[in-house]
This record gives structure tokens, C-alpha cells and sequence, in this order.
């Protein structure tokens, strides 16, 4: 009987050693090398922005106090002293362009030391959930997005929601349950949506789900023929949810234009990063679903607008999902409640040093010399002249009248009329009946 031989493996396309980007990867995924060849070992690599790379660790010690009871606290360990590094300068942005994402991220501070002055003077119905830290990454991200594109924020992303034209009046009033909040009072969070002006798709507190559901909104418009950016946001807590990866991995095998910021931002409520998840960056996480993933600096504005963009890009030229990681510290606890006294004071020291705002201050002032002091002065007094008109209107908003409650509630006939948002595509004949056109083909 004869053997056959066995057929030699297909090389790849180019002729050379199979691919090994990242975009690649779900093509090679069980594409084994040789043993004890290493040339052909794959290699992944994962593009990090960042001018600096933190080095310390925080680590869990149990104390007894004189009565036996047990006791948790952490300590942080590493360099701690080291220098705040410049601002990148963007590849995208303009002079003009910077000092808008500056006073947007200055709006947003504003508007949260308001809300909590609003909770102490006990105005607030419930508690108050604050991004300070994190202004860099909310509002430079969201000024990445074209008008027709997409996003869904999480509750301490409220700097993106100025960005894209929400005044400040309208969170405020939200938090204090407001007769003309956009939720009229029916919600004491920042549980509102536009999917009518804005493109914004409320936030869910089940963490993750919005995931999925902007990977959907993404398809809808393929769908309709278009390609365009859906842009939500899951912190290092969150991102271990199932519906998590399977909302990523929806996005990458379809090929939707989701753009994912990770915000990393040390502490899953009172549980350190390190006792969360194991590998070093979670923009590792992208290389299993044959994406792109990038890590920004979450306090520099200009490298998390550059990372949005160029993933913006990418969605509206078809070639599907991206995973920014941002690494930064959120700098308060995890709601107003939360004093966050399990953070080694040291910690807090640090990241307070890289205090986003403070550092694009410094760049557009005596870096780029964009601003002068003056000028710097007179809009941060705008600011909050803006800040304390916004914060008058929503005082004397009045509260709603309780027969209001029952309306608005559920979907009443006539109440709006469900459309496509862009049209159906156009169809032609062909051989095997109609088909649709090229950007609604690209499903799988």
C-alpha cells in the first residue's frame, strides 16, 4: 500500500512566517510554530504611549488589634518620588482645539466640586459619583467623535457629556431629581440618554452591559449603510464582567467600529488592581479578540485624544474594534460616601502630583506658551461664573409634582415613532435576487 506524504502547511499570503500583529491575530489563532524553531515564534506587541511607567505595588496585610480582631490594610511599595513627566505633544490637535478640551476638562471639575457642595448642603436626593482625575480621559476621548458617532459614558464620565452638549445644569439637576432634569425626576443618577440629538445611549449600572448594547448600536447603522464610532467606557473592576467579553468579542468578529476605554484606575472600589486581575495591562486583553489595543496615560489629554482618534478612524474606515487602556487613579472613593481610607496615603500623594488638569494647565501656559497667565485667569473665571449660573438654575428648578410620576414611565401609543436613524441602504439586482450594498455586506 502506498503512503502518502504528508502535504506541507500553506504559507502565508506574503510567503513569509505567519502574521503576528495583533489585527491578525484571529486568522492565526491555532497556528502553531515548529519546536525549537524560533523563528518562528509569534511575538505580540501592545503600543504604549505613556512617558512614563509607574513602579510600585500595593500588597494586603491582616493585623490584629489588642482584642484579636483581624484587620485589613494595604501598603504601597516603589518609587514613589519619581518626576511627572511633560505632556506629549498631539499629532492631531490644534492650539484652538487644546484650550477647548482644557476648558471642558475645567467645566467638569467645576461641576463636580458643585455637586458636592450641593450633597453636604444636603440638596442631592441620593449619593454623587465623581471622576476627579479622570478629566483628561473623559473629555478628550469624547472630543475624538465625529457628530453622527456614538457613545454611552459611565456614571463618572460626566465631562463627556459637556463635550457633547449637555450643559451642566442638566447633571445637577439629575442629582437632585429635578422637575426639568432630562429624567424629570425620575432618577437620582446620571441614568439619562439623547439617542434623538446627541448620539448618547444612557449609562447601565449593571457593569458592562453597555458593551454589547453599543456593539449593537454599531450594527444597527451597518445595517443602514453606515460605518461609524461607538465609544463607551468600563473601569479595571468592571471589565471582569462576562457580558464584558462577550460584548467585546461580539464587536471583533462582526468588525463594528467600537472604540473601548479601559479606565485603570488602581482601585475596583476598596480592591487594589493587583488582587484584581493578573496580567500587567489589561490592553493585553485586546490580543484574544484579534484586536488592536493601545495603553495612554489617562491624565495627559493630548495622548488619550490621539489613541480616540486614530480608533475613530478605524471605525469609520470599516476595520472594526479598539481597546484603549488608560492608566490613571481615580482620586476619590467610590462615591461620595466612600472616604477611600483603604488607599495608602502615598498613593494618593503621587497620583495628586499628576493631577491632569494641573499638568495641561502648565502645557498650554508655560510650555506652548498658548495661554498667558492672563488669559488662563479670565477662563478660569468664566468658568465659573458658567458654573455658578448652570448651578443657580437647577437650585431653583422645581421639584416634580407627584402625580407626574405615572406618566413617562412606559412607551404610550404616539408617545415617539421608531425610525432608522440613517436610512436604509440602497439594494440592486443581482444574480441571486437583491443584495445589499458593500457596508451593510460586511456582516459575517
Amino acid at each position: 500500500m502506498a503512503i502518502k506524504k504528508k502535504s506541507k502547511p500553506k504559507s502565508s499570503s506574503n510567503g513569509n512566517r505567519p502574521r503576528t500583529t495583533a489585527t491578525h491575530l484571529a486568522a492565526d489563532a491555532f497556528v502553531r510554530p515548529p519546536k525549537g524553531n524560533s523563528a518562528d515564534l509569534r511575538t505580540y506587541s501592545i503600543p504604549d504611549l505613556r512617558l512614563e511607567h509607574p513602579d510600585f505595588s500595593v500588597r494586603q496585610h491582616i493585623e490584629k488589634d489588642k482584642d484579636g480582631a483581624e484587620h485589613v490594610r494595604y501598603e504601597v511599595t516603589g518609587n514613589l518620588d519619581a518626576p511627572v513627566p511633560p505632556i506629549r505633544d498631539s499629532k492631531y490637535l490644534s492650539k484652538r482645539q487644546c484650550i477647548e478640551i482644557y476648558r471642558f476638562m475645567l467645566l467638569n471639575r467645576k461641576m463636580e466640586v458643585a455637586l458636592e457642595n450641593l450633597y453636604k448642603q444636603g440638596k442631592v436626593v441620593g449619593g454623587v459619583y465623581f471622576g476627579l482625575g479622570q478629566e483628561a480621559c473623559s473629555c478628550a476621548s469624547a472630543y475624538a467623535l465625529d457628530k453622527d458617532d456614538w457613545f454611552a459614558p459611565m456614571i463618572r464620565n460626566q465631562g463627556s457629556l459637556l463635550v457633547r452638549g449637555f450643559a451642566a445644569r442638566d447633571t445637577m439637576m439629575q442629582y437632585m431629581a429635578k422637575a426639568d432634569s432630562p429624567t424629570r425626576g425620575r432618577d437620582g443618577t446620571s441614568h439619562f440618554g439623547d439617542i434623538e440629538k446627541r448620539n448618547m445611549v444612557s449609562p447601565i449600572s449593571m457593569l458592562g452591559d453597555l458593551i454589547p448594547v453599543l456593539s449593537g448600536v454599531a450594527l444597527g447603522a451597518r445595517l443602514q449603510g453606515r460605518n461609524i464610532a461607538v465609544m463607551t467606557y468600563i473601569g479595571d473592576g468592571g471589565q471582569s464582567t462576562g457580558v464584558t467579553y462577550e460584548g467585546i468579542n461580539f464587536a471583533a468578529v462582526q468588525n463594528l467600529g467600537l472604540v473601548l476605554f479601559v479606565e485603570s484606575n488602581e482601585w475596583a472600589y476598596s480592591t487594589p488592581s493587583e488582587m484584581q486581575y493578573r496580567c500587567k495591562d489589561l490592553a493585553e486583553r485586546a490580543i484574544g479578540y484579534g484586536i488592536p489595543g493601545i495603553i495612554v496615560d489617562g491624565t495627559d489629554a493630548c495622548q488619550v485624544y490621539d489613541a480616540a482618534h486614530e480608533a475613530v478612524e478605524r471605525a469609520h474606515r470599516g476595520e472594526g474594534p479598539t481597546l484603549i487602556e488608560a492608566k490613571m487613579m481615580r482620586m476619590k472613593g467610590h462615591a461620595i460616601h466612600d472616604a477611600a481610607a483603604y488607599v495608602p496615603k502615598p498613593m494618593f500623594d503621587f497620583w495628586k502630583k499628576r493631577d491632569p488638569i494641573a499638568r495641561f494647565e502648565n502645557y498650554l501656559v508655560k510650555e506652548k506658551k498658548w495661554l498667558s497667565t492672563k488669559e488662563n485667569a479670565e477662563l478660569i473665571s468664566e468658568v465659573e461664573r458658567i458654573i455658578e449660573e448652570e448651578r443657580e438654575i437647577a437650585v431653583n428648578s422645581p421639584m416634580p409634582t407627584p402625580e407626574s410620576a405615572e406618566g413617562g414611565v412606559f412607551c404610550e401609543d404616539g408617545c415617539h415613532e421608531i425610525k432608522p436613524k440613517y436610512g436604509m441602504p440602497k439594494v440592486k439586482k443581482g444574480s441571486g435576487g437583491y443584495k445589499a450594498t458593500e457596508a451593510a455586506g460586511h456582516l459575517r
